[in-house]
């Protein structure tokens, strides 16, 4: 899994796009944000109206997402 961000003190602060099935999804708004001690959790709506959870986990240093409803 792909997310592009923008990173500031720490690693995964602002996502800007994610790859979803082979394509380039931008952005449009970060609806929620929210931290475990595992890592690092969006609700995001793409510039096409769709919504995705996207999840960082630090232990592992990766990514996953998934298309909400």
């Amino acid at each position: 899994m792909t997310v592009y961000c923008l990173s500031s003190s720490a690693y995964a602060n602002q996502p800007l796009a994610l790859e979803w099935l082979g394509e380039r999804c931008s952005v449009r708004q970060v609806l929620s944000r929210w931290r475990t001690p595992q890592g690092t959790g969006f609700r995001v709506l793409t510039e096409d109206g769709r919504k995705f959870e996207l999840f960082y986990d630090e232990t592992r240093d990766e990514w996953s997402i998934e298309t909400l409803p």
